[in-house]
């Protein structure tokens, strides 16, 4: 470890990954992300601090963990099993001692180099499919100092890097982090500064011009993402509009991938016994998604459907 070296707090690494940029790749994912929206598919990325998840399915009622629990967090209840997670810690006690693996610890902190020694083991798979590195999340620009060093490893060993942002942050972290990065994939979740802060809780003046600039001032290759989700962004307005601005305010060669909502973050929000909020919405229909991905050719924009 360099002495120059930051420490980030990562909560999974994929290999082999098909859909976060060209190629096979791997994908880092940060924990902690600036935006809240509600139909978070990854809820366990939004707050930066390790976390447990408790799967009460896998769980046999032992209540080993409520006994050896240093800060009395977990109980049994009328409901079962639960955590006050005001009082959890996630030290990882109840982790490592529950007989039934009904908890796990998520987020770790390693250095730029163990996860460089980490990506790098699939070096010849990056070489043979044009493939690379994806830093995503959560939001990976809101750790820039272990993202460029991170970014900085990649590049000099000759691996392809992608960054997948939301684009909630201020222009030189990007600045700082695009110095390292050979594709963007840049997420849209409304084109309507109201409605974005109704689903994710800010606005998105600072997303919509970081977009810009991106490739105005840098001139970085971005890709751009639009997951469809039912009754928050499938208006045909909006996917006019969001077609119009990419068309008229960025270029028409950004290619865009539609991505479909899926439900698979509804058990992760029962895990961390949050509320899903977004347990009452449903994926889109494909003749929907396919109408959408006609919008945005009618504007002379590639658009595929999936990542």
């Amino acid at each position: 470890m360099s002495a120059n070296s930051h420490r980030g707090l990562i909560y999974n690494i994929q290999y082999y990954s098909i859909h976060d940029g060209p190629g096979i790749r791997t994908t880092i994912f940060f924990k902690g992300c600036p935006l809240r929206c509600v139909w978070c598919q990854n809820p366990e990325s939004q707050h930066t601090k390790n976390e447990i998840l408790y799967d009460n399915e896998q769980c046999s009622g032992c209540e080993t963990c409520v006994s050896i629990c240093p800060q009395h967090a977990i109980a049994v209840t009328e409901y079962g099993v639960t955590t006050d997670r005001s009082l959890c810690l996630a030290c990882g006690k109840c982790v490592h001692e529950c007989p039934q693996e009904a908890r796990k610890l998520v987020g770790k902190l390693m250095t730029a180099e163990e996860v460089f020694e980490e990506v790098n083991k699939d070096a010849v798979f990056y070489q043979q499919s044009n493939g690379g590195v994806t830093l995503s999340g959560g939001e990976p620009t809101a750790q820039p100092d272990f993202a460029v060093d991170l970014l900085r490893l990649c590049r000099d060993a000759g691996i392809h890097t992608a960054l997948d942002t939301c684009g909630y942050t201020p222009f030189h972290n990007l600045e700082r982090i695009l110095e390292y990065v050979d594709l963007v994939l840049y997420d849209f979740k409304h084109i309507n500064p109201e409605q974005h802060k109704k689903g994710t809780g800010v606005s998105n003046e600072i997303i919509l011009d970081n977009a810009r600039k991106i490739l105005h001032k840098i001139g970085k290759p971005l890709w751009a993402r639009l997951t469809i989700i039912p009754g928050y962004n499938d208006s045909l307005d909006n996917i006019e509009s969001t077609a119009a601005f990419i068309y008229e305010e960025l270029d028409p060669s950004v290619k865009v991938h539609l991505l479909p909502y899926h439900r698979l973050g509804l058990n992760k929000h029962k895990q961390l016994e949050r509320d899903g909020s977004e347990s009452g919405i449903e994926p889109p229909k494909d003749e929907d998604m396919i109408e959408f991905q006609k919008i945005f050719e009618s504007h002379g924009i590639e658009a595929v459907i999936g990542g």
